[in-house]
């Protein structure tokens, strides 16, 4: 696990170098196509990983790991004043990699995210940060947590920033992530995690950019 935790923080510092680079590049007056960001009748599609450890609040010394494929339709345009104006934006969340690490185990799972409402704030330059709240299931082939049961549904809250790239972009953020079984078993203790999540992905608008 410990190895784990050391690869995701080498991969959060190597996007933020990245994220960084590139508006290093952009003020340093060097041109490149730049890549349109959330826009009204516009999609997402984005790879994505991500894993934590659980925090207080249910079942403890539990690790995750996951990754999955994302889709997403932008459907309104920009709304509300200030610091808070954005878009809203519906996603979709396959997830065919989701690792428990228990101390009884190590559970492998399947789980599917229906229910994404993404609030994708105006952009600032290559940044486009973001607020998030998912919901979905989860399957696996061990009880979690240990003595529970095999059927669990997530819920999750995000904060995170997309940094816009030529063609592609990364995305990081920090995810709240609660999992229960929602009283299909007794006792039902629930697990609560914080993850560091990256991405990369691309925006698609109806203009074809």
């Amino acid at each position: 696990m410990r190895h784990f935790l050391l690869v995701l923080i080498i991969l959060t510092v190597s996007a933020v170098c990245l994220g960084q680079s590139s508006l290093g590049q952009t003020n340093l007056g060097q041109s490149s196509p730049e890549q349109a960001g959330p826009e009204e009748d516009g999609h997402e599609v984005q790879l994505w990983t991500g894993g934590g450890h659980s925090v207080s609040g249910g079942r403890g010394d539990t690790g995750v790991f996951n990754a999955g494929l994302r889709y997403g339709w932008i459907i309104t345009g920009p709304h509300l004043p200030s610091f808070l104006r954005g878009r809203f934006e519906y996603t979709v969340d396959a997830v065919p990699m989701f690792l428990v690490f228990q101390p009884a185990n190590t559970a492998y799972g399947l789980g599917f995210n229906p229910l994404g409402l993404k609030w994708d704030f105006v952009r600032r330059g290559r940044l486009s940060p973001y607020l998030e709240l998912s919901g979905g299931t989860l399957f696996t082939n061990h009880n979690v947590p240990t003595s529970t049961n095999t059927v669990n549904f997530t819920s999750a809250a995000a904060l995170g920033t997309h940094i816009l790239g030529p063609k592609y972009n990364w995305s990081i953020e920090l995810r709240y992530l609660h999992i229960s079984n929602a009283g299909l078993a007794t006792p039902n203790p629930g697990i609560n995690t914080v993850q560091v999540r990256l991405g990369i992905g691309r925006f698609f608008n109806h203009h074809g950019h």
